[in-house]
C-alpha cells in the first residue's frame, strides 16, 4: 500500500510539472487513504509536498524564461497573506464536531474531504472542457482582478491544503492573456509561495512526522523534474483532459467512501 501511495505521489509531481496544477488536490486523498493521516493534519502536510514540488517546477520554469513576476507578484500577495490569516487564526478554532443532522454528526474531517471531493469535481471539469486553449502572447495584467483571485486563491488552499492550479491557470490565460507555458510557471511559483508559507504557520500547531513527509515530497519532486521534461515534448493541452477525468473519478470515490463506508 505504502509502495502504491509514493507512486501516486510521483503522478502529484508529474502533474504539477505538466500542466502546472491539478495534481496538488490528489495530495490530501494520497495522505488519508494510503497513509492514514486525519485530514486536518492531511491540509499542512499537503503544503509542504505541493509547495516544494511547485518551487522546484518554477525554478525550471524562470530557467526556461516561463515566469510573469508581475503577475505572481499581484496574484500572490493577497493569496499568501489570506492563507497565513485562515492557517494561524480560523483553523485552530474550528471544531472537531461541525453541527449534527438527524442521527449523523458532521465532522471537520468528513466536511474537509466532501468539500475536497466537491473542489476535485469542479477542477476536473474545468480541465475536461478546457482542454483546449488558444490564446495571444499579449500580455496584458489586470492588478485589481490578481488581487481579488489571490484572496479566493489563499481562501481555497488555506481551508484545503490544495494549490488552486486549475484555478489559477484559467485566470492568467484568459484575464491576463499570458501564453500557456508562463501561466503554467506562473502558476507554480504562485502555489509554491502559498503552501510554504501556510505550511510555515502550521509548524507551531502539531508534530510534523518528517521522514514520511521528506519521502512523498522527494517522489513528488521527482515526478515534477519528469513533468517539465514532458512538457518540452509533448503538449500539455492534450494531457488536460485524461487527466481531467482522472480527479472526477477520484472525487466521486472520495464522495461515495465518506458516506458509504
Amino acid at each position: 500500500m505504502e509502495i502504491a501511495g509514493f507512486l501516486f505521489a510521483l503522478l502529484i509531481g508529474v502533474s504539477l510539472g505538466l500542466i502546472g496544477g491539478g495534481g496538488s488536490i490528489l495530495t490530501i486523498p494520497l495522505l488519508v487513504y494510503f497513509f492514514h493521516i486525519p485530514p486536518t493534519i492531511a491540509t499542512g502536510y499537503s503544503l509542504f509536498i505541493v509547495g516544494i514540488s511547485s518551487l522546484v517546477g518554477a525554478v525550471n520554469s524562470y530557467k526556461n524564461g516561463n515566469i510573469n513576476f508581475n503577475a505572481s507578484f499581484y496574484f500572490g500577495i493577497t493569496s499568501i497573506i489570506t492563507v497565513v490569516l485562515i492557517r494561524h487564526f480560523l483553523l485552530p478554532i474550528i471544531p472537531e464536531q461541525i453541527f449534527q443532522f438527524q442521527q449523523h454528526t458532521i465532522t471537520r474531517s468528513f466536511l474537509t474531504m466532501f468539500l475536497l471531493a466537491i473542489l476535485m469535481i469542479v477542477a476536473s471539469f474545468n480541465m475536461i472542457l478546457k482542454a483546449h486553449v488558444s490564446i495571444s502572447n499579449q500580455t496584458n495584467i489586470s492588478k485589481w482582478t490578481a488581487l481579488i483571485r489571490g484572496i479566493q486563491i489563499g481562501i481555497l488552499t488555506g481551508l484545503l491544503g490544495a494549490g488552486g492550479g486549475f484555478l489559477i491557470i484559467p485566470v492568467l490565460l484568459f484575464s491576463f492573456k499570458l501564453p500557456m507555458k508562463q501561466a503554467i510557471g506562473s502558476s507554480l511559483l504562485i502555489i509554491a509561495l502559498n503552501a510554504l508559507f501556510g505550511f510555515a504557520t502550521d509548524m507551531a500547531h502539531y508534530e510534523i512526522h518528517w521522514k514520511l513527509l521528506l519521502t512523498l515530497t522527494a517522489c513528488a519532486v521527482v515526478g515534477t523534474y519528469l513533468g517539465n521534461k514532458i512538457g518540452t515534448r509533448v503538449p500539455a493541452e492534450n494531457l488536460k483532459k485524461g487527466f481531467g477525468i482522472f480527479i472526477l473519478l477520484a472525487g466521486i470515490y472520495i464522495i461515495l467512501h465518506e458516506i458509504f463506508f
